[in-house]
């Protein structure tokens, strides 16, 4: 594989655990930096661990509402679209 030399500005903290995961493995610090940027760009797209908890708790805040309308209400609606989308959808356009 080729590479490219390139530089980098890190904090004192980041350098301690970059050079410690190298020392621990056993491998140079830019097979840990590799490798750290493989496993970061696979995740590129999902929730963070503070994003989803944070639309958790939109979510349970949500639920401890009381219902805007009645339950027949909301079932009467449901088969009207699930009706719908058997026929092909809307009749008429909005």
């Amino acid at each position: 594989m080729a590479t490219t030399k390139v530089t980098f500005t890190l904090d004192n903290a980041t350098i301690a655990q970059l050079h410690d995961a190298a020392e621990r493995l056993g491998v140079p610090k830019s097979e840990v930096v590799r490798e750290a940027i493989g496993e970061f760009h696979q995740r590129l797209g999902r929730l963070r661990e503070s994003e989803r908890i944070r639309m958790l708790r939109v979510i349970d805040a949500m639920m401890a509402q009381p219902p805007t309308r009645p339950a027949g209400d909301v079932d009467r609606e449901i088969a009207e679209i699930r009706r719908a989308r058997r026929q092909g959808g809307r009749r008429h356009p909005v």
